[in-house]
């Protein structure tokens, strides 16, 4: 649901807990291999490297041609993106062994309790402000580039989160958190209205997201997720537009998922909305502000999870096949901001979360979460029951939870990163 507000709400001191958030990171990028020349100093092989080039750029091209579908229309954004309108069965869901041959699935039953009392918006994102749009019958998939692959650390890494380690230290990895979550129940998705901002990210490897997160599976090689919001990653996109964002995975983020549309899962069902383009408009500090609804959930009838972005737009599913734990139900609902924090310079990042301000700062400055609810086993939106709230260095990005009856249960997240109490 994507809507200009206007109030102010005070909201309640947080309580920390200690959690586990599995998080994003992409790697270093590829070196060349050095050898001795006649003088006995290390250079590089100036065989071997063209060769390695050749290899690396052949592996690209091949990529591209495997992700890039046949558009019968391609749509130039403002912001330089490139989006293909492409015949829906073609798109890369389809090319997935158990997929091949099929046609999306007509839209499911909506949970309910789901009711749109605001007006809907025409344009949530970038591409559209032309007035173009893609034909029916067609999904709009952002463009993948030669230069979007060479930013990551290998093709076979691209689009992927890093296989790490998942520690129910939270921080670990660099990855800082200002969340709240529920657990110990069983649950079949999740909803709310994201606050959305063009946080500041100063190194080319670090990120800033907000995002749900629908959870199953235990903290080791088993974890399924499935993730959508917005984020900013010049690695990922080559900029610094807040852009929409979906990530799953069935083993940890081990061999996996991905993020967007690049790989085959998620089928794609809504010509309006290209997932991995710029969001527009966005939020500004002391001015109108601007949120965009997101729903997952579990379709009672035939098991798959249904994504929808706005008011009422039905992005697309992700096949029930794909998970294992997340074939039944999810076991933790997570809401809030996310940021890396490379230290490359030695100190704390000065990449921002939310809006860059903290939570204190209440409505038009810090960043929020609204309207958060879970969906029960039939089909029910309900309110949050046993939540809690985590920061994982408060000084840095913090968050305080507050309820009311025009916002239901609602947040504010969000800080400047680097700072005096955060060195």
């Amino acid at each position: 649901m994507a809507s200009f507000v206007s109030f102010n709400i005070s909201p309640m001191i947080p309580v920390l807990v200690a959690f586990l958030v599995v998080s994003s990171s992409l790697g270093p990028v590829l070196s060349l291999t050095a050898m001795p020349d006649s003088g006995n100093r290390p250079v590089a092989n100036q065989t071997l490297r063209p060769y390695k080039e050749v290899r690396k750029l052949g592996r690209i091209n091949a990529y591209l041609k495997k992700i890039n579908k046949p558009a019968v229309k391609t749509i130039q954004s403002p912001d330089g993106d490139l989006i293909d309108c492409v015949l829906s069965h073609l798109q890369p869901a389809f090319d997935h062994p158990e997929l091949k041959g099929q046609k999306p699935l007509d839209p499911p039953e909506r949970p309910k309790g789901l009711y749109f009392t605001e007006a809907v918006r025409e344009s949530l994102q970038l591409w559209t402000d032309s007035g173009e749009s893609c034909p029916e019958g067609t999904v709009p998939i952002r463009r993948t580039t030669e230069k979007d692959i060479l930013r990551a650390s290998s093709v076979r890494r691209y689009g992927r989160k890093l296989r790490r380690n998942i520690r129910r230290d939270s921080t670990g990895g660099g990855h800082e958190h200002a969340v709240l979550f529920v657990n110990g129940e069983q649950y079949y998705g999740a909803k709310a209205n994201l606050n959305v901002w063009a946080p500041r990210v100063t190194k080319e490897y670090e990120f800033s997201l907000s995002q749900i997160w629908v959870i199953s599976g235990s903290f080791g090689n088993d974890l399924n997720t499935i993730e959508a919001g917005w984020q900013v990653s010049p690695e990922l996109y080559g900029d610094n537009y807040p852009r929409f964002f979906t990530y799953w995975t069935t083993d940890a983020y081990r061999t996996t998922g991905c993020y967007n549309l690049l790989c085959s899962g998620f089928v794609q069902t809504n010509n309006k909305i290209a997932i991995g383009a710029a969001i527009s408009p966005r939020s500004s500090y002391n001015r109108r502000q601007f949120d965009i609804g997101i729903m997952v959930w579990k379709d009672p009838n035939h098991g798959h999870w249904w994504l929808e972005f706005g008011s009422g737009l039905l992005v697309g599913y992700w096949p029930a096949f794909l998970f294992s734990h997340l074939r039944s139900h999810a076991n933790m609902i997570q809401f809030g901001g996310e940021i890396v924090n490379t230290r490359s310079s030695g100190y704390h990042t000065s990449t921002q979360m939310g809006s860059g301000h903290f939570a204190e700062e209440g409505f038009g400055k810090a960043a929020y979460f609204r309207n958060l609810q879970t969906v029960d086993w039939d089909n029910n939106l309900l309110p949050l029951t046993n939540l809690h709230l985590l920061a994982d260095h408060s000084n840095c990005y913090d968050i305080r939870q507050g309820r009311n009856g025009v916002w239901g249960t609602y947040f504010y997240y969000g800080g400047p990163g680097k700072n005096v109490r955060c060195p």
